[in-house]
């Protein structure tokens, strides 16, 4: 079982699904349909590609609720019709139609809702604030946290993070080369993809590097900012946040392991 890290972090991997993880971080004998159950209690949240192609069955939503420890979370990436679009305006039927998919079977367990923008979609101000005011703040009378990942360097200006401030949405942090990197804290929860793991490091990220973002995570969670991260525009009040940290790509075989050694570090270890 994970060991529980700093209150509200929580350190995770993107699906659960991967043949290169078997016998690697899945033991050898390990069905394939227990995978879910060995992942979250190993790790402490689990982002789910799945919901980004194409609708789930809410009998799956419940399922995966079901098979997982009390205090785990699933955040989901929104479908791709939602963002693949040439006017963000237009969305509102695809998200009508996620949401009514059976998400909020989840129930406690469901996280962050991570809408994903493709590398060409640049910042149209008034486009883009059409499509946060679609984001509905409950569904089912749950309260839904919504972050938006952007991957245009059109959106690295101090007008992008006073609108996802003001519909109080996250952006999503990243560390890969080609993407902009946007700091700052827009909503009550803070949210990374990280993507430089590595194959030549046994836990995917140098134990130097993981450190740094065991130090960065504990400081968004305790309501601060990181001293090492610059940030586009002033900090917001200082009020402690909920974290999620996701291993995703780099050398994807080895994102379990980071995961891990960084929730390791998180819980004292």
């Amino acid at each position: 079982m994970a060991k529980a890290t700093a209150a509200g972090i929580r350190v995770g991997i993107g699906g659960w699904t991967f043949e290169p993880w078997r016998g690697t971080f899945y033991p050898p004998d390990l069905t394939q349909k227990r995978e879910l159950e060995y992942a979250s209690r190993h790790l402490t949240s689990i982002e789910i590609n799945g919901t980004y192609y194409g609708s789930q069955k809410p009998e799956s939503f419940a399922r995966w609720r079901e098979e997982t420890p009390e205090s785990f979370v699933f955040s989901l990436k929104a479908p791709r019709f939602a963002t693949n679009r040439r006017v963000l305006a237009e969305a509102g039927s695809s998200i009508e139609r996620f949401f009514a998919s059976g998400v909020t079977e989840l129930g406690e367990k469901l996280g962050p809702i991570n809408w994903q923008f493709p590398p060409t979609k640049q910042y149209d101000p008034e486009d883009f604030g059409a499509f946060l005011k679609l984001l509905p703040p409950k569904v089912d009378g749950q309260a839904i946290r919504h972050v938006v990942e952007v991957r245009h360097a059109s959106f690295a200006v101090p007008g992008f993070i006073a609108q996802a401030r003001a519909h109080g949405v996250a952006i999503v942090l990243t560390d890969k080369d080609d993407f902009p990197h946007i700091h700052d804290v827009t909503a009550d929860f803070v949210y990374a993809r990280l993507q430089r793991s590595s194959e030549d490091v046994e836990t995917g990220y140098a134990p130097k590097a993981l450190d740094a973002w065991a130090k960065r995570a504990r400081a968004w969670s305790e309501g601060g900012a990181p001293g090492d991260l610059a940030t586009l525009a002033e900090a917001p009040k200082k009020a402690p946040r909920d974290v999620f940290i996701y291993m995703i790509n780099g050398f994807k075989p080895k994102a379990p392991f980071a995961a891990m050694a960084l929730i390791k570090r998180l819980a004292g270890g």
